[in-house]
């Protein structure tokens, strides 16, 4: 989906159309009482004081109706200079207008207002020539907003819409924003019981329900399980550590902001973890390790914490609790090379196996000049820097560089994914680290009997289980595939009563075979049940009547395919099987 707000041409519409959106409202609501109206990736909006009055849906009709008539009319918008004090006594009945004025810097000599027709407005600008350009646009929804984002102010009612240049390019992105609708997860989460959210637990902080604790449960037994065939040992590390620890590692220079704030115990000084590479170091440095058992391969299916502002909270996209699919490769510099092709190689066979194909390499470089953000060793990072390119070169994966967004640490690759809808999101990232072995004093005894020091790779191939999940609902629209879904089968009898006893051999046939089956012998009609077993997107629905009774068989329909297939039910369970086992423990 186009981002509006980055397109020059289109931002200049909507910033316009904004204003003609406020035009209209003042029309028919002559108190109303403005206070901004930007544009944003997916349009514009404007947020207005209506007094007693609230907006409703079928009032956005109406205030269509308006701004068409005034479009049509044509009018020129003009833009004019006055001074502060000038713009005070032109707004001095908007208190909203007037608290924008009063903050602007006293420098700022020249205010510039926009004036169409009979409405005038504060605005830098730019705007279109004439409100007749402003033709294609739609109102798409109304909130609530409190003034200023502050919940102990005022709350004011929020108008979304867009601006095109054409009908053509309006109806286009409307679809698009349909589509985005019917994949939102949020929704889809809601609707399948996947996950919810509370403000008594807080923003950030979803709970994942006994469906979607299914579906995190099959994601971690099937990275598991090919993290295992690779020699990844796993291990449990606390949710906290001490502020030292962190202080060791660097994080606390670099990263404070984002964590939660310091908690204070006997004394101690503790923080819930952001990230989990500093307790995988006190894990490596627990023992003595030779050269010859590197590389070590530390993962953890961990639960981090980082402070994501409220307004930023989105579904399990983006929280501020979060578990990652993390690990740390402590590794010889002579293995650099192949552990990180392994991780690379990695990433591909999971984006393969979930289907995932439109996806790109970002090498994220620090950038050389901000001695602040980034650990100040120029020798290293150039070591580094070049060591990743010269493994992506040999891998053959195409890859763009982006300066300033290495870890402070190091350079890593991110894969910047293209979801069904919206803007790109990073799922995997792979990052070099020469610096934080030197903090925390890791060693291992070398072939020459001398002490040196590992190099570590820290890499999380879903990135957080949260954020995958997320984009996998998106991606399916909550049809998951059959080794994933919650419920993977029901089995509906075609008569409850004559055909329900075969229904529970099946499902006992089934569940021997560890598949997650149900049976739904409700005194309702065959077709609603079936109906009902694709509203909530089951893979597999087995009906059973006479004809499978008698011939020890099963009828099965696939969620979104046309038709069904019959099979004695051995070879279902071998069929099924063969499509389930490469994905499950």
């Amino acid at each position: 989906m186009i981002n509006i707000k980055e397109n020059e041409r289109l931002n200049t519409l909507n910033h316009s159309c904004a204003h003609l959106l406020a035009q209209a409202v003042s029309h028919l609501y002559p108190n109303a009482k403005f206070w901004v109206g930007p544009v944003i990736e997916e349009g514009f909006y404007y947020d207005i004081d209506l007094g007693d009055e609230v907006i409703k849906e079928e009032d956005l009709a109406k205030i269509e109706k308006e701004m068409k008539k005034i479009s049509k009319d044509g009018k020129r918008i003009v833009r004019n200079e006055i001074s502060k004090a000038e713009a005070l006594e032109r707004f001095k009945d908007d208190p909203y207008k007037v608290d924008l004025i009063s903050r602007m810097d006293e420098e700022e000599t020249t205010i510039s207002t926009y004036t169409q027709g009979d409405f005038t407005d504060l605005c830098r600008g730019p705007h279109v020539e004439t409100v007749k350009e402003l033709k294609n646009f739609k109102l798409i929804k109304h909130s609530g907003a409190y003034w200023k984002n502050d919940a102990k102010n005022k709350m004011l009612q929020r108008i979304y819409g867009v601006c095109f240049d054409n009908p053509e390019d309006l109806e286009d992105y409307l679809r698009e924003l349909q589509e985005a609708r019917e994949r939102d997860h949020r929704k889809i989460g809601k609707d399948l019981d996947i996950f919810m959210t509370s403000s008594l637990i807080g923003a950030g902080m979803p709970l994942w329900l006994p469906n979607g604790a299914v579906i995190r449960k099959n994601l971690e037994n099937y990275i598991y399980k090919k993290e295992r065939s690779l020699g990844y040992d796993h291990v449990y590390t606390p949710c906290v550590g001490t502020k030292q620890l962190y202080v060791t590692s660097g994080h606390w220079d670099h990263y404070q902001k984002n964590m939660f704030p310091l908690m204070k115990v006997d004394e101690e000084e503790f923080v819930l973890r952001p990230m989990n590479c500093p307790h995988h170091m006190v894990v490596y440095k627990n023992k003595l390790h030779s050269y010859r058992d590197l590389p070590v391969r530390i993962g953890e299916f961990a639960t981090d914490f980082r402070y994501e502002a409220s307004g930023a909270v989105k579904g399990l996209e983006r929280v501020r609790c979060m578990c990652q699919n993390d690990a740390h490769l402590f590794v010889r510099p002579d293995q650099i090379g192949e552990e990180f092709k392994s991780v690379v190689n990695l990433i591909l066979e999971v984006y393969k196996d979930f289907g995932i194909k439109n996806y790109k390499f970002r090498l994220s470089l620090r950038d050389p000049e901000d001695k602040k953000k980034y650990f100040d060793d120029d020798e290293m990072w150039n070591t580094a820097e070049a060591k990743l390119r010269e493994v992506l070169n040999e891998l053959g994966v195409e890859y763009f560089e982006a300066v300033g967004e290495a870890a402070f640490y190091g350079p890593k690759l991110d894969v910047e994914v293209k979801p069904a809808v919206g803007p790109e999101v990073t799922l995997s990232t792979c990052q070099l680290d020469f610096l934080l072995p030197r903090r925390f004093e890791l060693n291992y005894v070398d072939s020459d009997a001398e002490k040196k020091t590992p190099v570590v790779i820290h890499r999380a191939i879903f990135g957080t289980f949260d954020r995958f999940t997320a984009f996998i609902i998106e991606e399916t629209k909550g049809a998951f595939p059959l080794w994933l879904a919650p419920t993977q089968m029901v089995i509906v009898p075609v008569n409850s009563e004559i055909h329900s006893d075969y229904a529970y051999q099946v499902k006992e046939a089934l569940a021997k075979e560890g598949y997650r089956v149900a049976v739904d012998d409700r005194n309702e009609k065959l077709g609603y049940r079936i109906r009902e077993a694709q509203l909530k997107k089951i893979p597999v629905q087995i009906v059973v009547g006479d004809g499978e009774i008698a011939e020890g068989a099963v009828n099965i329909r696939r969620f979104g395919v046309q038709g069904n297939t019959t099979l004695k039910l051995e070879e279902a369970i071998k069929a099924f099987k063969e499509e389930t086992d490469k994905f499950t423990c």
